[in-house]
């Protein structure tokens, strides 16, 4: 793993959780919550992994 695979994961799961909170207004609520689940869980993968990085566990 390096820093950079981390941030880009990061960022993608942030811009996917912002699109689907302030642009996405035509899909179904349930398809909303999944979209924001995901974006969280890439978000907190992105952190995990760097927080391992940080303290060389990895």
């Amino acid at each position: 793993m390096n820093w950079a695979a981390i941030i880009l994961v990061g960022i993608f799961g942030l811009m996917c959780v912002g699109v689907v909170i302030y642009a996405d207004e035509f899909s179904a609520p349930w398809m909303r919550i999944a979209q924001v689940v995901f974006g969280l869980l890439l978000l907190g993968w992105s952190v995990q992994k760097a927080i391992a990085m940080i303290l060389g566990k990895v």
